[in-house]
């Protein structure tokens, strides 16, 4: 009978999880998911094959099951940050700032596009998970729209839009050329909303 870790069976389990997880986010930052196999992530996980089939049947299944866990806490730190501010400009620069400090593997994996290596099935319940973030940005634009503070305009591709200019994004880890970075962000982004942004910092 394998070893159990943590307190209780459920504590076990949800350890487990959390090992898989990491050992597939830091496979995903080496190579592409598509040479990755079940073997290679229990082998960095350091459990057994069994334990992998044990919470997920095939590698794919993994791999949802890690965006959702991911996606599920990042929209909890947004909406911690998010809280007590009022402003829709504030929340969108909070917005834009919390999207920066990210590091969505599964965005920046090497090898092929996830959507080509990746079912049908699989891609469109990401796509659900995404649009628990996505539901925030829609708040913040719509509530902007109405206080007038942003200009009337189509709530929905402005989302799409502005996700596209900060998913995947190559932020630096040298300091000043990350903060310079994320306030040309910023005000990119502010701008293209419609609303009054700061002007960027000269380098």
């Amino acid at each position: 009978m394998p070893k159990i870790i943590g307190k209780s069976l459920h504590e076990h389990r949800q350890m487990t999880r959390h090992k898989l997880f990491t050992a597939l986010s830091t496979l995903m930052a080496e190579r592409g998911f598509d040479t990755i196999t079940l073997a290679d992530i229990a082998a960095a996980a350091n459990v057994g094959r069994t334990a992998v089939y044990n919470h997920f049947h095939d590698k794919e299944a993994l791999l949802l099951g890690f965006i959702t866990h991911e996606t599920e806490q990042y929209a909890n730190t947004l909406e911690r940050a998010l809280d007590g501010v009022d402003d829709p400009v504030e929340q969108l620069r909070t917005y834009i700032r919390q999207q920066a400090q990210l590091t969505r593997v599964f965005h920046l994996a090497p090898g092929p596009d996830l959507r080509t290596v990746l079912s049908r099935a699989t891609q469109q319940r990401l796509r659900e998970h995404a649009d628990i973030v996505e539901a925030i940005l829609r708040r913040i634009l719509a509530a902007g729209v109405d206080a007038g503070t942003f200009p009337p305009q189509d709530i929905e591709p402005t989302v799409h839009l502005v996700n596209a200019c900060l998913s995947g994004r190559l932020i630096p880890d040298e300091p000043v050329a990350r903060e310079r970075t994320i306030r040309a962000a910023e005000s990119f982004v502010l701008r293209a909303v419609g609303a009054r942004a700061p002007e960027p910092v000269p380098a």
